[in-house]
């Protein structure tokens, strides 16, 4: 096996039906024109795409694997020992009753199995331990804390790009970011030239990260309410976005925020791609984002988010021939439809028709063909296709290769697909003269089949899976925040290192607000405080905190004595009592003005 190549099966004879001896090496720098990979269930497909992420692993070429159904977690599953007790943990006891057998003889016959089949396709015991290190295999799992969790709160952050350099790349990503954010929240169909919930999101989004500022979701929340620009188009906001309408947007957005589940959203790694193809210490690493457990609108919402950050980090790089890391995903349907427009669809098809300047390769299967836009693929440079269902399916497969790749017999390829088995792909790759029919090679890892989000604890436990990582720490997020205003020193975020916003919230209608003028000097602010002054101390910036004003005014009228006066009092509570109960004795008599109000 050359060591510069993927080892991916042998040819298969269609005329003998048999495997000859001539191996199928893949060279890697074929992906970088990207790979599409079809076949039923049973067909093998996730086989092959699981020796090919095996070979980059091998080779120290990194991956991000996106992971719908739970079936490549089995790409934790390498045991070197090929010991029973290694296999054990991961046979399905139903399958063991099916077949008559308990669960020691089930992983003692996987055992033996295994390395049968590994002897008999040439793979030796150094290359099985090469694989345990060559790569750090980590599984993230957005949404729940069951493996790795992801901070999808900062995707809202400005990207490491020049506003001005990059715009149309920045406002792609805008696009893709709010599509994506309104359709976890209900919306559906959204056309980003027509929706007005997504114009004001996303001029929202612009204007923070223009200014190179950071924007979470509940500042994006309070914006929605009261926007922080005069305009959208020729209108003025009100016009084009009436205030009730835009609190309606807010609170959808926010019941989101709001609920118990996001808790799992907001903590964990965040969305770093450099990271997750590269170790602190540059080890390559294949992150595998496990979304069985999500429903259908979350997995859209994270799949957009990724790939959105995955092109934004791949504008970043220089332009390379060679192939710098794989984007692999195991289930297409739905995410590159032929006439829908999910917002997946946008940034794949950007970055299938982008990404080879850059030395990523794009990886895709799918079991539905009939599923997908073939005009989308036509930068597809190899296709595995493996058996198929239907006469339907293979019919618009032919249609979507003939047209994407030409020059080659429609009848003959008819013929060839008509007659695969188990395991047997025909693979068209453009950098070839021809076609040719193989059989997959035995995979190293253990096929165990889609595994639960119970499962995943433990195999992060397993000694080749890399330990849990240092959860991110994140702020708490109240329901409602308080406002801040920044003065001081540039980049400085204020609000996110004391749970505040620079956006006022909204305050019930007949509610008066009042804003103390900061009048201390640095002294005067510690002695105030109680607190000793800091050497080096210096005034950052301003925060305001809600309090409650209580203003009393009594007149004294008294015609025989001759006394009218009146008697003004203010206090002020800084940290009223949540359930409502205010002790109005424990302030005493009080000052007469707002500005010299006694506190508590």
């Amino acid at each position: 096996m050359a060591d510069l190549t993927f080892y991916l099966g042998r040819i298969y004879d269609p005329v003998k039906q048999k495997i000859t001896g001539e191996t199928v090496q893949y060279d890697p720098a074929d992906l970088t024109t990207h790979g599409f990979v079809v076949g039923m269930t049973g067909s093998g497909k996730t086989g092959l795409c699981i020796d090919i992420l095996e070979e980059a692993a091998l080779q120290g070429i990194p991956a991000i694997a996106i992971d719908p159904k739970g079936d490549l977690t089995n790409l934790v599953l390498h045991f070197p020992n090929l010991a029973p007790t290694d296999f054990r943990p991961w046979i399905d006891p139903e399958i063991a009753r099916r077949e008559g057998q308990t669960i020691d003889q089930a992983a003692q016959e996987a055992s033996q199995t295994w390395r049968k089949g590994l002897e008999e396709w040439g793979i030796k015991d150094e290359r099985m331990k090469k694989l345990a290190s060559a790569v750090e295999y980590t599984i993230y799992t957005p949404g729940s804390d069951s493996g790795n969790p992801v901070n999808i709160l900062s995707s809202l952050a400005a990207p490491a790009l020049d506003w001005n350099a990059n715009r149309e790349i920045l406002r792609e990503k805008i696009t893709s970011t709010v599509t994506a954010l309104l359709g976890l929240v209900g919306y559906t169909d959204v056309d980003p030239i027509r929706s007005r919930e997504h114009i004001l999101l996303a001029n929202l989004l612009e204007n923070s990260w223009s200014k190179g500022k950071e924007i979470e979701l509940q500042e994006l929340i309070l914006q929605a309410e009261n926007p922080p620009i005069e305009k959208l188009g020729a209108f003025d906001v009100e016009t084009f976005f009436p205030t009730k309408d835009r609190r309606e947007l807010a609170v959808t957005l926010n019941n989101f925020l709001a609920a118990p589940s996001f808790e799992a959203w907001r903590t964990g790694e965040s969305l770093d791609v450099q990271n997750l193809l590269f170790s602190k210490d540059g080890h390559p690493r294949h992150s595998i984002f496990y979304l069985a457990h999500l429903s259908d609108q979350e997995k859209m919402f994270f799949v957009t988010l990724l790939l959105s950050s995955i092109e934004a980090w791949m504008r970043t790089q220089s332009g390379v021939t060679s192939l710098r890391a794989i984007l692999y995903m195991d289930e297409i349907f739905g995410y590159l439809p032929p006439v829908a427009a999910p917002p997946s669809k946008a940034p794949l098809l950007r970055m299938l028709k982008q990404a080879r300047a850059f030395g990523l390769g794009i990886l895709l299967a799918t079991q539905n063909p009939v599923d997908v836009d073939y005009k989308g693929l036509s930068n597809m440079g190899s296709w595995f296709i493996g058996k198929l269902q239907t006469d339907q399916d293979k019919q618009r497969l032919l249609d979507g290769l003939v047209g994407a790749a030409g020059g080659i017999s429609r009848s003959a390829l008819d013929k060839l697909i008509s007659s695969l088995g188990k395991r047997v792909f025909i693979l068209h790759n453009v950098h070839e003269k021809k076609p040719v029919m193989f059989y997959t090679r035995w995979t190293m890892n253990f096929l165990a089949g889609p595994l639960t989000r119970e499962q995943i604890p433990e195999l992060i436990r397993l000694s080749h899976a890399n330990q849990k990582v240092e959860r991110a720490s994140v702020l708490k997020v109240d329901g409602i925040a308080t406002p801040a205003g920044s003065a001081g020193t540039a980049g400085l975020n204020l609000g996110k290192s004391l749970n505040a916003t620079s956006t006022k919230p909204s305050v019930p209608s007949g509610i008066r607000e009042y804003f103390l003028v900061q009048n201390l000097s640095l002294p005067e602010a510690f002695s105030a405080s109680q607190k000793p002054m800091i050497p080096g101390a210096a005034i950052q910036g301003i925060v305001y905190k809600p309090g409650l004003t209580g203003l009393a005014q009594v007149r004294l009228l008294d015609r025989k004595l001759g006394v009218d006066t009146e008697i003004k009092r203010a206090i002020l509570d800084p940290n009223p009592d949540k359930r409502g109960v205010i002790h109005w004795e424990q302030f005493g008599f009080g000052s007469e003005s707002i500005e010299n109000a006694e506190v508590n």
